[in-house]
């Protein structure tokens, strides 16, 4: 039996053995890291530069793109190596970071997503009150805290898989460093790390997704109260985005963390990871551009402006 600080590197095993797989799954994965990288960027620089994304919602906005660059590249790089290299290892310290930053990214971007359902119940059920009550020292305060408590969570369950010991096989049945493969490699003390990952897991996804409905039941009051149906068209869109984010992000999280960790829930956690790792952080700007007028105007404008200048 090894203690985790000997082993120097674990091998993983990725989403397939098959070589030519691999060399088009490289394709598909560095294609889409592109896009979400441009397409993340891109809404941040569109957010600092347009005067008219200056309200609470795109600050948020800017936020969420900004975890989800570094989500994605916290995850797709080493992917990428490990799809075309025959050794497909990653060192102990690599993995012990990767299994920090995953773990605080996550808790950002729930908590993220919690304070912008907030932010629209303001807006929506509050508009008189709300350039008081969402001003910007409130923003960035409100921000601090996923922030904040992501990476302090994220350490006390870094250093809480640090302590773990491990047999002399070192394969890691996915293609990152995450809990669950992590679990079903250890070799003693995972019964009270199991629990307590699906218990703090249920907790902050129970906290914030509570956050989340208690919002959105209230706009859905607000929205039934209003006169305007141009109103509640507005109403409607500038929730729609989020909630679709909302919905696709909690669900496949959901599937993922909190059952018990098998080798089938392994299996099947590996396709949902695909979906979280790399098609959210791809999807979330093109659901809030496509479907915001807003952003769509702002980006008119921009290319207007660059247009012209040339």
């Amino acid at each position: 039996m090894l203690n985790f600080t000997k082993v120097t590197e674990f091998i993983l095993l990725g989403l397939t053995s098959h070589r030519e797989w691999q060399v088009l799954s490289f394709i598909i994965f560095l294609v889409v890291y592109l896009i979400t990288l441009v397409g993340n960027i891109g809404m941040i620089v569109l957010v600092k530069i347009s005067p008219q994304l200056s309200s609470p919602m795109y600050f948020f906005l800017s936020h969420l793109s900004f975890v989800d660059v570094c989500f994605s590249s916290n995850v797709t790089p080493k992917m990428l190596e490990n799809l075309l290299s025959e050794t497909k290892t990653v060192s102990y310290t690599g993995c012990l970071i990767q299994c920090f930053f995953f773990i605080a990214l996550v808790h950002v971007e729930i908590f993220i997503l919690a304070i912008m359902a907030f932010d629209r119940y303001m807006a929506i059920g509050n508009p008189l009150l709300y350039g008081s009550k969402m001003s910007r020292v409130v923003c960035i305060r409100l921000i601090y805290f996923p922030y904040i408590y992501g990476f302090v969570i994220s350490l006390a369950a870094t250093l809480w898989t640090y302590g773990s010991y491990f047999c002399g096989k070192i394969e890691i049945n996915h293609f990152y460093c995450a809990d669950p493969p992590l679990i079903k490699l250890a070799f003693s003390g995972t019964f009270v790390k199991e629990y307590s990952m699906i218990i703090l897991a249920g907790i902050n996804f129970t906290y914030s997704l509570t956050v989340v409905i208690i919002s959105y039941l209230f706009i859905l009051v607000a929205i039934l109260r209003m006169q305007s149906v141009e109103g509640r068209r507005k109403a409607f869109s500038t929730c729609g985005s989020h909630l679709t984010a909302v919905i696709i992000f909690y669900g496949t999280f959901i599937f993922m963390y909190l059952r018990h960790p098998t080798e089938e829930s392994v299996e099947q956690g590996k396709m949902a990871a695909v979906f979280y790792t790399t098609v959210i952080p791809m999807l979330n700007p093109m659901i809030y551009s496509l479907r915001n007028k807003d952003v769509k105007d702002a980006m008119n404008k921009v290319i207007s402006r660059t247009c012209l200048t040339k």
